[in-house]
């Protein structure tokens, strides 16, 4: 199994990517700079948004400082069978199966044989998309 995460520094941090905020996977969605002080560093207000629960999370670290990111890694599989709003999948690479919440959304899109986009990062997974 590759990494989890890996490290970068906090300045090369952009809107849209990925970072790790209080062990969660969050997608980048707003940073803001404060300039370098008499006595320190600057400061950088990373505003982030969960990948599989939506929370709003707020990361406030000094510019030069070490964050963790995510290895997220984008699969595709099957939908073997849907029952209520939890659908059974098929990795198409891998053929292991499991069971995972359709996001309210993509139910309607959503039907057995059709393929989704599944993205995974720190041991969870998520559909991002029906084919």
């Amino acid at each position: 199994m590759a990494m989890e995460k890996m490290f970068a520094e906090a300045k090369e941090l952009r809107e849209g990517k990925y970072v790790i905020v209080d062990d969660i996977p969050c997608r980048v969605v707003g940073i803001d700079k404060a300039k370098t002080g008499k006595h320190g560093a600057g400061k950088m207000r990373v505003t982030a948004i969960g990948v599989f629960d939506g929370q709003k999370k707020t990361l406030l670290v000094p510019c030069d400082a070490d964050i963790e990111v995510p290895n997220i890694e984008r699969k595709t599989a099957q939908i073997v069978s849907i029952s209520g709003s939890t659908a059974q999948l098929m990795d198409t690479t891998t053929f292991e199966t499991y069971e995972l919440t359709i996001p309210e959304d993509m139910v309607a899109d959503a039907a057995a044989g059709k393929e989704v986009d599944i993205m995974e990062a720190l041991g969870r997974k998520a559909i991002t998309r029906v084919k």
